[in-house]
């Protein structure tokens, strides 16, 4: 543990804490203090002048960012007859009514994201307890209950990523590999960034987003200017 302390100390040498650094300086920095041997993943982060408890205050949705996540995710669908076969048809890793209702109940859950039809959610509303902690409770605002079945698999699998605030006001979410080019990287950023803003609670007040930084999975975080991400950048 001494020696991870010491290259994470590394990490952060000579980096001013108080800086706010432009998305594409950030993300230049981080890069070039990485360490880790493997593909970190780049993690945005934001500070909302909100309080979740009030429910005009909650925030709650699903981004599609256009140079995706860099990570697989296994999609489940519940749906019975024509739309079974059509989620199998569009690359559904999971798809079941009853049966995989059960394999739920019993903890086998094989999947990180989850789709059900309309008339599937009687079956699905029972694994409330079991799927909602996990954050996989299909839920119509995130497009996760729907008819077509098809769209939603394209955009899980495509990079979906769904966001919510929590008690605190702060609202995570990965947004890309360090693989990634700079610019790409830096687009997806701030593709989050827009549509944090655009779903703006109505009882948000005052200052509604504090701060925001960025950070890989073992990297240092810094602090990001917002004005960098509102702009619009190519």
């Amino acid at each position: 543990m001494a020696r991870q302390g010491k290259k994470i100390k590394d990490a952060y040498k000579d980096l001013d804490p108080s800086r706010a650094y432009s998305v594409e300086e950030a993300i230049k920095e981080i890069k070039a203090r990485s360490f880790a041997n493997f593909d970190e993943t780049f993690e945005v982060a934001m500070n909302l002048g909100i309080d979740p408890r009030h429910a005009d205050q909650t925030l709650r949705g699903a981004v599609t960012l256009p140079h995706g996540t860099g990570k697989t995710v296994r999609v489940a669908v519940f749906a019975r007859g024509e739309k079974a076969e059509a989620a199998k048809e569009a690359g559904a890793d999971v798809v079941g009514a009853e049966d995989l209702a059960e394999k739920v109940q019993k903890g086998e859950i094989e999947f990180e994201r989850c789709i059900a039809t309309p008339d599937m959610m009687p079956v699905v509303g029972r694994l409330g307890k079991i799927l909602g902690p996990r954050g996989m409770m299909p839920n119509p605002k995130l497009g996760t209950v729907t008819n077509d079945v098809a769209e939603a698999i394209t955009a899980a699998k495509g990079g979906q990523v769904q966001f919510r605030a929590e008690r605190n006001g702060l609202v995570h979410a990965g947004v890309g590999k360090k693989s990634f080019e700079d610019d790409k990287l830096a687009a997806n950023v701030r593709a989050f960034f827009d549509a944090i803003s655009r779903n703006k609670p109505s009882g948000a007040k005052g200052t509604y987003i504090k701060r925001v930084s960025l950070s890989s999975t073992m990297g240092p975080g810094l602090k990001i200017d917002v004005s960098s991400l509102s702009q619009a950048q190519q």
